[in-house]
């Protein structure tokens, strides 16, 4: 009897143990489908990110090489002002400088040539002895020359009876010659 209860203690520890081994089993397969699906989800979420993260990326280098290209256009325009400044300011020096005496007075008789003097007044900067001597003949045929605190250089025509001018000044001058340069690609 004493071999039968330990053969009945021995089934039922073997039994016990099988039955433990049996569930352990099935709570780590329980285990392991959680831990990989999670591990799943995890690597799908990574995926998820780096797909977003490297899209970022991508609007920010766009972005960049839009903001590179307005900052070279934005360099290139400020340059082509600054060089087109500087051809007026030596136009407007250089006409200045033209503008006096005798080549003055030349250009005022070009104005009015085969016309009637006396229906015309010119504004000058100053009235000098060189522009009276040299506009004599026309001046004593009516024309009238009156200096102007507004002008610089060159000069500016008018008809008497307000039908018209024709500003020769150097500010006009370079204005003129200046579109010559604004239409050039740098």
């Amino acid at each position: 009897m004493e071999i039968h209860i330990q053969d009945l203690v021995s089934s039922i520890k073997k039994e016990g143990i099988d039955a433990a081994r049996i569930e352990a089993d099935g709570i780590l397969a329980d285990a392991q489908k959680k831990a990989d699906s999670i591990i799943s989800e995890a690597r799908a979420e990574a995926k998820k990110t780096q797909e977003a993260a490297a899209k970022e990326i991508e609007l920010l280098k766009q972005g960049a090489i839009v903001s590179a290209e307005q900052a070279k256009r934005d360099a290139i325009l400020s340059f082509k002002a600054e060089v087109q400044e500087e051809f007026r300011r030596i136009l407007a020096f250089d006409v200045k400088k033209v503008m006096s005496g005798e080549t003055l007075a030349k250009l005022i008789s070009a104005a009015i040539a085969g016309e009637d003097p006396s229906q015309y007044a010119v504004e000058v900067k100053e009235v000098s002895e060189v522009l009276e001597s040299e506009l004599a003949d026309k001046i004593r045929n009516g024309l009238e020359i009156r200096p102007s605190r507004d002008m610089t250089a060159g000069f500016r025509i008018a008809s008497k009876d307000g039908s018209g001018f024709f500003d020769c000044t150097d500010d006009e001058i370079a204005r003129m010659l200046l579109r010559f340069f604004n239409n050039q690609s740098f």
